[in-house]
């Protein structure tokens, strides 16, 4: 008999990310990007560490989980440069490999929460930076009817590995590896290979920009979950998530019908 928790993880991921996709296939590449950027995986994680762990592990991994938007951040710009000049998969090779030396490397330092607190905001604008000479432009890109169904598959499979493997990953691994770009790999390398460098570019500065609501509900996860009731926790921390998420993508619509009236 398959228990509660398991079915609900078996269920929960998959939907999350099926309506993120939906949301990027109607309205573009840089707001599905958005929606990506959010702890779509991550939060539900976070969540079942709280439940099956207890309130200190789901602290201490909620900093692992800030310290691990470092290596997204050097894979999603690692990404962008290298398909400058390399054909998908050579640049998906670099770039996931860049991630794992990084994820490597912030592990061995394990600077604590304050450092992260400032360490990865400076590399998700560092990733910003990036992409300034890119030219970046919304580019339409087909979608295979097995493209979703593998999406949901990914996005569960992290979910029911990470949770089930905590007691042996320990808290700080568990955080560190819960924003693995798994959904950002396929969906990036899948522009890129159906549509080109510049549709890839796109959906990276997407997520860029929706990891700074990824760091803000983390941010307050970490203040808040040994301090105030989980629950309580949780609503403050997605609320501040959407709210930092909601003013880019304010910013995203407001600079897109700027361009349209300028002809742009």
């Amino acid at each position: 008999m398959l228990s509660d928790s398991f079915i609900l993880k078996l269920v929960l991921a998959p939907l999350i990310i099926s309506v993120a996709t939906l949301v990027s296939r109607r309205w573009g590449s840089k707001i599905g990007g958005l929606m990506i950027g959010l702890p779509l995986t991550s939060a539900p994680v976070s969540i079942f560490f709280t439940l099956e762990q207890g309130r200190d592990f789901a602290a201490r991994a909620a900093v692992g989980s800030l310290l691990g938007l470092i290596p997204v951040a050097f894979f999603c710009a690692g990404y962008a440069q290298a398909s400058r000049r390399l054909p998908w998969y050579a640049a998906a090779s670099l770039s996931i490999s860049l991630y794992f030396v990084t994820i490597w490397g912030v592990s061995l330092a394990n600077p604590g929460f304050w450092p992260a607190a400032i360490l990865v905001p400076a590399a998700l604008a560092l990733g910003l930076w990036s992409l300034k000479s890119l030219d970046i432009r919304e580019v339409p890109i087909p979608s295979p009817h097995w493209d979703l169904p593998l999406r949901m598959a990914m996005a569960a499979a992290l979910l029911i590995f990470i949770t089930t493997a905590a007691d042996r990953l320990g808290p700080t691994w568990s955080g560190l590896l819960s924003p693995f770009p798994v959904m950002s790999f396929v969906m990036v390398t899948f522009a890129h290979r159906q549509a080109g460098a510049p549709a890839a570019w796109r959906f990276i500065e997407g997520v860029l920009t929706g990891l700074f609501g990824f760091y803000a509900f983390f941010l307050v996860v970490t203040l808040l979950i040994e301090r105030v009731n989980p629950a309580l926790a949780y609503s403050l921390a997605t609320l501040t998530a959407l709210g930092v998420n909601g003013v880019s993508l304010a910013r995203v619509v407001w600079t897109g019908r700027s361009a349209h009236a300028t002809g742009y």
